[in-house]
């Protein structure tokens, strides 16, 4: 006889047996013992978690020569029969390779029929969701009023792609992920059934492999059984799945929060060299800042963490060194760096750029911290602080721009004498405004230029009665220039609705509101308060 792998060979044989999965058991236990076990069953969770498994135990208990009963003897004719795999009444469905609509045609034509020996005649369809859409279909009616003597067990891992018309005629059960105790208390009892030396720490290691599958840890701890002679220790498992070790991990995590670089290099390149895997050491540097975290802000911390005692205690630790809110921003950072590293062709350049960028970023402040600084701003400005009356005399602030624009704020660069005829004219608009409120909705569309002979030209824009306003008040408006600009005033013909000159005088508008923003005392405050810098000024 060949040989028989792990998963297979330490199969559960009763509920009693099965791993993790109590709430599930004993539900099918009670129903069994008290006679209300559904026809149509869906069993859905993760895999290698023992949605198969339970479906061949429950139905070995449902045709129990002695049952049905929640323990099946395991001994009977209908027990060995199926433990074996070989039940002429009990028929197991690949649904991904039995899909079609005719298969469904042919099992609900041989339901009719009685069962040969068994109490029943039992259907487990194994990844049911893989059915088309014509083959449930054709099971509904079937499903919904099966013979007395049919059950059907369905297992799956994506119960999202069932049609709802096939869950509302199930009685579904959903498996849970097995907890890492679990999974290294049964690699444990298998170790001690095969005679193999295998320490704690490295069925931890092959328990978080398994990420919560008992088929995915028992099919590592198979392999590591038939490569590694006993005894088996955790850095020669690491060598074998291509693990970094969890002292590289501390050693890492230790020098990021030091923020020594160098260290955080040398420690990427000796991982390199050695030849693991960068693109899965990455999510293992994600699991163990995201676990510092945990540790960090949480009371219970071993609820949520997976770990032994010695790396928690070490985790704290480490954790105490740094405030959360920054290793929240270190997460963050890392998750943001995760998906230019899985599909990057350079890994290690990408992994050190990641670390480059993460110890560069300032520590952002806490909730707390920004409340105290706004408050007591607030508090400043309303007393008249000192501090920005005196930045109220300081010229303005020339804030850095944003990156993708490295030019200056102002969009278009003016002289000096043009820069003040601008603002004297903005101080025109206004008096104009008050004085003569017919002339300055004209006066603000018209188009400023300084002549060569010193005057002021005005070029009017809009319609013929735009022009004929404006020439109507035309004392008006040269009384308003002498007062403001201290020149003459030429009014020109000006060209209606150019979308060259809305644009020019949009510009205009534009760059007085950002002098105006950046001119702020309030703005100046905020940015030495927060230690912050002007990416843009966002104007309507």
């Amino acid at each position: 006889m060949s040989y028989l792998v792990l998963a297979r060979k330490y199969r559960p044989q009763s509920f009693q047996e099965v791993v993790g999965q109590r709430h599930v058991t004993q539900t099918l236990g009670n129903a069994i013992e008290s006679g209300r076990v559904a026809h149509a069953i869906l069993l859905s969770g993760p895999r290698g978690t023992g949605k198969t498994t339970v479906a061949r135990i429950l139905a070995k208990a449902m045709n129990c020569a002695e049952g049905p009963v929640s323990t099946p003897c395991n001994e009977c004719r209908s027990c060995r029969e199926i433990t074996s795999g070989h039940a002429a009444d009990v028929y197991e469905i690949d649904g991904a390779s039995n899909n079609s609509v005719d298969q469904i045609r042919d099992l609900r034509e041989n339901v009719k029929y009685m069962p040969s020996h068994s109490r029943y005649k039992i259907y487990i369809i194994d990844e049911v969701h893989m059915l088309s859409l014509s083959a449930f279909n054709a099971l509904l009616k079937t499903l919904e009023e099966p013979p007395s003597h049919v059950l059907f067990f369905f297992a799956t891992t994506e119960s999202h792609k069932i049609p709802v018309t096939i869950l509302s005629r199930c009685q579904r059960h959903d498996f849970r992920r097995i907890d890492l105790p679990d999974l290294v208390d049964r690699m444990a009892d298998v170790c001690r059934e095969e005679k193999r030396d295998v320490d704690d720490e490295s069925l931890m290691l092959i328990a978080r492999e398994g990420a919560g599958s008992l088929r995915d840890a028992l099919s590592l701890l198979d392999q590591l059984m038939a490569s590694l002679p006993d005894p088996i220790r955790s850095d020669a498992v690491s060598a074998v799945l291509g693990l970094a070790d969890r002292e590289t991990l501390f050693d890492l995590a230790g020098a990021v929060l030091s923020q020594d670089l160098a260290a955080v290099l040398e420690t990427v390149d000796r991982i390199y060299d050695h030849g693991h895997d960068l693109k899965k050491w990455y999510a293992e540097i994600l699991e163990h800042f995201r676990q510092l975290l945990i540790v960090r802000i949480s009371e219970n911390p071993s609820a949520l963490v997976e770990c032994t005692q010695s790396e928690l205690d070490r985790l704290q630790e480490q954790a105490a060194l740094v405030e959360p809110e920054r290793l929240a921003q270190m997460v963050r950072l890392l998750f943001q760096e995760e998906s230019a590293i899985r599909f990057s062709q350079q890994p290690r350049y990408a992994l050190e750029v990641a670390f480059i960028r993460m110890m560069q970023v300032p520590p952002s402040l806490s909730i707390d911290t920004l409340v105290e600084k706004l408050d007591a701003l607030r508090a400043e400005v309303a007393r008249g602080g000192s501090s920005v009356s005196k930045r109220s005399e300081e010229p303005p602030v020339e804030g850095p721009v944003a990156p993708r624009a490295p030019s200056a704020v102002l969009e278009d660069p003016k002289t000096e004498m043009e820069e003040s005829l601008e603002a004297a004219w903005e101080r025109l608009l206004e008096a104009a405004a008050d004085r003569h409120p017919s002339l300055a909705p004209l006066l603000s569309k018209a188009t400023l230029s300084l002549a060569e002979d010193g005057h002021v030209n005005v070029a009017v824009n809009g319609s013929g009665f735009s022009v004929k306003m404006v020439q109507k008040n035309k004392r008006a408006l040269q009384a308003l220039c002498r007062e403001f600009m201290d020149r003459e005033v030429d009014l020109l013909p000006g060209k209606s609705n150019s979308p060259a000159q809305e644009r020019r005088r949009h510009s205009r508008d534009r760059s007085r509101k950002k002098k105006k923003a950046l001119s702020d005392p309030l703005v100046a405050e905020a940015l030495d308060v927060f230690q912050g810098t002007i990416v843009d000024i966002k104007v309507p």
